[in-house]
C-alpha cells in the first residue's frame, strides 16, 4: 500500500538536499540530476558544492539551464538555514526536501563527551528542525496547488539501542519519531513525508570503523534504493533488505532477548 504519492517522473520538479557534499546525500543529488530534476545542494563544503554543481551542468545540452545549484549551509545556525530557505523558495515551488546532513563518532558511556554528544544532537537532528522551521509554513501554503515532500535520511541505528553508538543512535530514533509524527500531521494537508532508514553504506562516515560493516553497499546503490521507494510511495524507505530485516526482527525482542543477542552479535 503506497503511503505517499508516487515520484517516478523527476522532470521539472525541484529537490533540496541538505547536508549532500559526501556520501549518501552526493549521490542522491547527482542520481537527481540526471533523472532531469533541479537539485539545490547544501552543506558545509562550499568547494565541493561547486566541484558537483559544475560537473553536473557540463554534462547538460547547450542552452540548458543549470539544474545543480549550490548553496553553502551551516545547519547549527538557525539564521543561516532561514536565509538558505528564503533563497531556495525564491526559485520557484519546492517539490522536495532532503534531511541529509549527518555526523557520527563512536562513543560508549564509558568514555562520555558532552561536547560529542551535543554535536552530534545538533547537526543531526536539531539542523532538521532548523529546516522544518524554515519552510513548513510555506510548503503548507503550497500544498493545495504543488504538493511538497519532506524525506529524513536516519539509520537502524536509530531502531534500538546499539554499543558503541550513545551519541549517534539516539539523534536517529528522534529522526524517526519525528518522520512518524509529521506524516501524521500532514499528510492529509498535501505535504508528504518519508523517513530513510540505512544499514552501512560506505561513506566518509562509516570509514573509520574498524569492525566488519555486514552487507555493506555503496553509496550510489543506496541513492537508487532511495529513488525507489520514493517511486513505491514508500513512508519508511530501508536497505539493504537482508540486513534491515534482521534489524528489524531485532527490534521486536523483549529486552531480556534483546540484550544478549546484540552481545553476541558485536561481541560487546
Amino acid at each position: 500500500m503506497s503511503l505517499n504519492p508516487r515520484l517516478n517522473n523527476w522532470h521539472g520538479k525541484t529537490v533540496w538536499i541538505v547536508g549532500g557534499s559526501t556520501g549518501i546525500g552526493l549521490s542522491l543529488a547527482k542520481s537527481l540530476v540526471a533523472s532531469g530534476a533541479k537539485v539545490i545542494n547544501s552543506a558545509r563544503k562550499a568547494q565541493a558544492l561547486q566541484d558537483w554543481a559544475d560537473a553536473c551542468n557540463a554534462t547538460l545540452k547547450t542552452g540548458t539551464p543549470p539544474r545543480a545549484v549550490a548553496l553553502p549551509l551551516d545547519v547549527t545556525n538557525a539564521q543561516a538555514v532561514q536565509a538558505a530557505a528564503q533563497t531556495v523558495l525564491q526559485q520557484g515551488p519546492l517539490d522536495m526536501v532532503v534531511y541529509c546532513a549527518g555526523y557520527y563518532q563512536e562513543m560508549r558511556a564509558t568514555g562520555f563527551d558532552l561536547a560529542e554528544v551535543l554535536r552530534h544532537e545538533n547537526i543531526n537532528y536539531v539542523g532538521a528542525l532548523h529546516v522544518l522551521d524554515a519552510l513548513l509554513p510555506a510548503l503548507l501554503k503550497q500544498a493545495a496547488v504543488v504538493p511538497a515532500h519532506i524525506s529524513l535520511v536516519s539509520s537502524v541505528a536509530g531502531f534500538r539501542g546499539l554499543p558503541k553508538s550513545l551519541a549517534y543512535g539516539p539523534t536517529k530514533a528522534a529522526l524517526i519519531n519525528l518522520a512518524e509524527t509529521l506524516y501524521l500531521d500532514l499528510q492529509d494537508l498535501g505535504v508528504a513525508v518519508s523517513v530513510i532508514n540505512p544499514g552501512f553504506v560506505d561513506t566518509p562516515l562509516t570509514a573509520p570503523n574498524e569492525f566488519h560493516m555486514p552487507s555493506l553497499i555503496s553509496a550510489d546503490q543506496a541513492a537508487q534504493e532511495i529513488l525507489k521507494g520514493w517511486a513505491k510511495g514508500e513512508f519508511e524507505l530501508h536497505f539493504p533488505k537482508k540486513f534491515t530485516h534482521v534489524m528489524k526482527l531485532l527490534r521486536l525482542l523483549p529486552y531480556r532477548l534483546y540484550f544478549p543477542a546484540i552481545r553476541k552479535m558485536t561481541g560487546l
